[in-house]
């Protein structure tokens, strides 16, 4: 079991961005916010860049669900090996521990694992976003709903290593919040 999550880690240490940014010449750790994520890479270079790496971060968090699968290991022992795939794309050991955000992960872990509760992130993400009109705030109320849902379901002893990473990727998020907030909940000057 160390070994499936050992690898994990280590697949979630291939960063998409990363490795576009540097087809394309460009280090995007030294560009904008400098996170080798989707949101980055599509700000520096464009939308095909951000489909890119979004398809490959959300394949890993995948791939792990899948070979957890594939060697029949029990649901609780998937949902830590994707703790640790995000773990692994947050804090990528070869980049001195700076890399993404682990949104695109954490889809691809959840579409694969808990579908029925990447449903409901889904629903409360597309209700949200036209009031709050922020991709980051609209995160915020599905992470909401995907610790909701696996409460009323009770599979949250199941899924707990998944609110972990939620935790994790809200703390990796705060500034983008705060922004997101205050853009859309302060009144301007007078």
């Amino acid at each position: 079991m160390i070994v499936y999550w050992l690898l994990s880690y280590c697949i979630g240490n291939f960063l998409t961005a990363w490795w576009i940014g540097k087809w394309k010449g460009i280090d995007l750790r030294q560009q904008r916010s400098g996170n080798l994520g989707a949101r980055n890479a599509g700000a520096i270079l464009g939308k095909p860049a951000f489909l890119l790496t979004f398809l490959g971060d959300a394949s890993k968090g995948a791939i792990v669900v899948w070979i957890g699968f594939f060697y029949n290991f029990p649901i609780w022992q998937i949902a830590v090996a994707g703790l640790a795939v995000i773990l692994g794309h947050m804090f990528p050991f070869w980049l001195k521990y700076r890399g993404g955000k682990g949104i695109a992960t954490f889809i691809g872990i959840t579409f694969c694992l808990t579908p029925d509760l990447f449903l409901a992130m889904l629903i409360l993400f597309l209700a949200f976003f036209p009031w709050f009109k922020s991709s980051t705030l609209s995160m915020l109320a599905s992470f909401a709903g995907f610790i909701v849902m696996s409460i009323i379901l009770q599979v949250w002893p199941i899924t707990l290593p998944l609110i972990v990473a939620i935790i994790i990727i809200v703390i990796k998020h705060k500034s983008d919040i705060r922004e997101s907030f205050n853009s859309r909940f302060r009144s301007p000057p007078v």
